[in-house]
């Protein structure tokens, strides 16, 4: 595949929320098949709770990031707000890695909802009636039938991509 130095690793993300962690953790078994140990630690993120843009969403990662750092926001795109997970990996040496999700489009109601200050995750088990979204399928399971997990989990495997692909294309 690439230049896995490693047969086996062990990662530490932060964030404690499942469905975070469900996509690192099936990212981590496809790429460390020997074996691998994920380690959830909550950590501050340092930015506002509902980032409204892509340079936000990726500061949240940073601050966050103890391996493997996840965050999701918002980002307007001509005249729509789309939704993305950005994932960042960093190694012991400092280096970063960059992925992200899918785009998937909010509807002028959750936007107009979010402006008031509300949360994505808030907001859409308001709608929804259901509660804890965020640690389930999130909002782009609700919107999208493709659960949290299974969309932030393309993002890990990029944000890997420094890691695991041949130097040629990173020197």
């Amino acid at each position: 595949m690439g230049r896995m130095l490693l047969d086996q690793i062990k990662v530490v993300i932060g964030t404690t929320n499942p469905a975070k962690r469900a996509a690192v953790a099936t990212v981590l078994d496809k790429l460390f098949p020997s074996g691998s140990q994920l380690l959830a630690v909550s950590v501050p993120s340092g930015v506002s709770a509902q980032p409204f843009d892509v340079h936000e969403t990726r500061r949240h990662d940073q601050h966050r990031l103890a391996g493997v750092g996840l965050e999701g926001g918002l980002e307007l795109i001509g005249e729509r707000y789309f939704e993305c997970g950005w994932i960042c990996v960093a190694d012991r040496e400092g280096r970063l890695g960059w992925g992200s999700s899918a785009r998937f489009e909010l509807s002028a109601k959750l936007v107009a909802m979010l402006k008031e200050g509300k949360e994505l995750a808030d907001v859409i088990d308001e709608v929804s009636g259901k509660s804890d979204v965020r640690s389930n399928e999130g909002a782009m399971g609700i919107v999208t039938n493709l659960s949290r997990a299974e969309a932030y989990s393309h993002g890990v495997w990029f944000a890997f991509a420094p890691f695991i692909s041949p130097l040629k294309y990173w020197e």
